[in-house]
This record gives C-alpha cells, sequence and structure tokens, in this order.
C-alpha cells in the first residue's frame, strides 16, 4: 500500500479497532543478523539504528513515535521496488519487519502519514558470508511452499490480463451497467497478489491509486479513475469515448506488463509470510474502513480476495508451521475460518456476489474490523515463526 493513505474520518470511526492490528510480538533475529535493527518513526525523521548490516535475516523493530499511523520500507536500490514493508503502525505502537536479504544497496523508509515517498535512507548489505536458507525436510518443505506459491501467483497475473481485457471492452464501448457488473469481479486477481503487484513501485499507482492520494499534478489512471467514471457522483462529467479509450488502453498495456514482471519473481518464505500479513493490513486499512472502493462500494469483493491471498500464502507455510509452532497453526486455522465466516453473511446469492459495502451497519463493520484484528495478531507471527 505504498500510495495508499487511511482517511483521517474512517480511522476516527472505526478507533482503537484498527490501532489493535498494528501490534504485534517482538521476535528475536538469527545470529546472521547481527541484533534487530531499531527504527524510530517520527514525525519528520526516521532514525535507523544502523546503515548497514551483514546478510540473512534483518530484523528491524520499528516504533511510531510519531502523531500520525506511518509506514517502513525496506527497498530495493531502484527505490521502486519493496523488498519488505510493515504497515498500519499506530501513534506510540511497534511493528517487527523480518526479511531475507542478500548482499546490495537499498533504502529503508518511513512514511509518516502514509502519504508521499517517505523519509529515505541509505542503506547497504554486506557479504555475511552466512546463508541461513534452511536446510533438511524443513528447507524442502519451504522450497516446496514457495514454488506453489510462485505458480499461484503467476496464474492470478494471467487471469488479471483475461478479466481486465473483457471488462475494459465493455467500458470503451459504453455498455456500462455491463463494465459495473465486471469491475468487482476483474479485480480480484489484482486484490489477490496486491503485495506482489505493489511491489513494483511505479506500475501500482498506475494501476490502482485512488483519488484521495493523487499528489499535485500527478495524472489519474487506473482502476479508480474507472470507477468513478462508472459510478458518478452528482456534478460528475463523464468521460469521452476518446477518454475511455485511453484509460482503458493504459489499464489493458499496464495489466499485461505487471504480468510479464511477475512470470519472472522467484519467492522466498518471508515473502510469503509478511505477504499474508500485509494483505490483511489491507483490510484493515482500506476495505474495512470503506475507502478502496469509494464509489462503487464493492469492497468486500476486495476483501474476500486479500482474504483468499492471504490464506493461500499461509496454508503454503502451515506444514513448518505446524512443526515449529503448532499452537499457532491452530490459531490460524480457527481465525481464518472465523473471519471467512463472518464475510459469508454477506454474500449475495452464489460464487463471489457480495452486498454492497454502503448497505451495511455500522455494527456490522465493526464486527468485521473486530475479526480482522483478530486475525491479524497471529498472522503477524508467520514470518518470524518460519523464517527464524
Amino acid at each position: 500500500m505504498i500510495r495508499k493513505s487511511i482517511a483521517a474520518s474512517a480511522a476516527l470511526a472505526l478507533g482503537g479497532t484498527l490501532a489493535l492490528s498494528a501490534c504485534t510480538e517482538n521476535v528475536e533475529p538469527s545470529d546472521a543478523s547481527g541484533g534487530a535493527i531499531t527504527v524510530d518513526s517520527s514525525a519528520s525523521a526516521c532514525d535507523v539504528s544502523a546503515a548497514e548490516a551483514p546478510s540473512g535475516n534483518l530484523v528491524f523493530d520499528v516504533t511510531n513515535s510519531g502523531n500520525e499511523v506511518t509506514e517502513f520500507y525496506l527497498l530495493g536500490e531502484d527505490g521502486l521496488r519493496i523488498i519488505g514493508e510493515v504497515e498500519n503502525i499506530g501513534p506510540g505502537l511497534s511493528r517487527d519487519l523480518v526479511v531475507q536479504a542478500g548482499p546490495g544497496s537499498y533504502f529503508t523508509a518511513c512514511k509518516p502519514g502514509m502519504v508521499g515517498d517517505g523519509i529515505r535512507s541509505p542503506f547497504v548489505v554486506t557479504d555475511s558470508g552466512v546463508d541461513v536458507s534452511p536446510t533438511g525436510p524443513i528447507g524442502e518443505q519451504l522450497d516446496n511452499a514457495t514454488a506453489a506459491y510462485r505458480a499461484y501467483v503467476r496464474d492470478q497475473a494471467a487471469q488479471l490480463v483475461v478479466t481486465t481485457d473483457a471488462f475494459a471492452r465493455d467500458y470503451v464501448r459504453g455498455n456500462f451497467a455491463d463494465a459495473r457488473a465486471q469491475y468487482a469481479t476483474a479485480r480480484m486477481p489484482w486484490e489477490r497478489i496486491e503485495p506482489v503487484a505493489e511491489s513494483f513501485g511505479d506500475l501500482d499507482p498506475r494501476l490502482d491509486l485512488r483519488e484521495a492520494d493523487l499528489e499535485q499534478g500527478q495524472e489519474w489512471t487506473g482502476w479508480h479513475a474507472i470507477e468513478k467514471d462508472l459510478w458518478p457522483p452528482n456534478g460528475y462529467t463523464q468521460f469521452s469515448e476518446k477518454e475511455r479509450r485511453r484509460l482503458a488502453a493504459l489499464l489493458i498495456a499496464d495489466t499485461a506488463e505487471l504480468n510479464e514482471r511477475v512470470q519472472e519473481l522467484e519467492f522466498t518464505p518471508d515473502q510469503l509470510g509478511n505477504g499474508a500479513k500485509e494483505l490483511l493490513d489491507e483490510v484493515a486499512t482500506g476495505k474495512v474502513t470503506g475507502e478502496e472502493e469509494f464509489w462503487s462500494h464493492t469492497d468486500l469483493w476486495d476483501f474476500q480476495a486479500n482474504l483468499d491471498g492471504a490464506r493461500i500464502a499461509y496454508e503454503e507455510l502451515r506444514g513448518v508451521v505446524k512443526q515449529k509452532n503448532p499452537e499457532l497453526a491452530k490459531t490460524l486455522d480457527k481465525q481464518f475460518t472465523e473471519v471467512q465466516g463472518m464475510l459469508n453473511q454477506y454474500r449475495d446469492g452464489d460464487g463471489y456476489d457480495f452486498v454492497f459495502y454502503d448497505e451495511l451497519t455500522p455494527k456490522q463493520v465493526q464486527e468485521l474490523a473486530d475479526g480482522v484484528d483478530a486475525l491479524g495478531e497471529p498472522l503477524s507471527q508467520l514470518t518470524a515463526t518460519v523464517v527464524l
């Protein structure tokens, strides 16, 4: 969620509920990491206790000393590729980011207020000469898990190309009723692999930027620009056919580029664990609040897709979790089932159809938020359990 923010009104409406999802258990790093790297994110600074670390399992212990919700990222050398992130860190709270990092140049970044490019500093990972990858039966299980997840991500990206093409054709032709009917389901493959898609810092804003997060002079393209055109508010002038063609062509081209990039990706166990938690953070910061699909109110489709993606990532790692922390596996199994049960209450017929989000009562929204919090806390322990 590198370019998304929590609207103040929505955050206040859900108050402490969203704050709870930002609190996690601290973990001990492996010997290769040389100890946890502390990060103090304030309103105007991102103080990282070290500018370099040896390769291996790195643990960033991030504390928010500011007065706004913040995020922390480890970015690749180009400043665009997201290696790992922790989001939704409320004032006074802490979160840990656990990543497996190889030698190279990186950037650390704090984003107070969860907007803009963040406060960045260079970060170097030196060659420790130590291979911290698991070996033996657990190593084989993790290799199988990452291979299976890679296949899943590739499949979802390929599906997204197909659903996007069909949606865009109806939109361009002015078949607005058909386009509206397809919009939510067409986006679901994106939402299932959202942390992977968002890791491409140039593509994500072109495809999924919300109007509320536009910066001065920034062009608005992608799904949500079209969403507003399909569900126009009072006083809004819909796009001409020429403009629809332009937006649709960009959407198709950017989605095809995403698919091409995804096919080349390999994954590590920490990326599966962190990705599962990031998907729950997406639910807490955009879907539960009703901000993501501001015009269409199709947030529950996104909620389901985020939950699908988190569950798949967890299930690929579940065998290792059961061996290393059986109680955590039991808790996660239970919480995933309970959240899915809550969501099932709002299905509209069979398949992936739901009621629109603005039809839910405040009490129902709060119940969903509580369910997300109850799953998010144990899910925050997933990466450390399988990696450290």
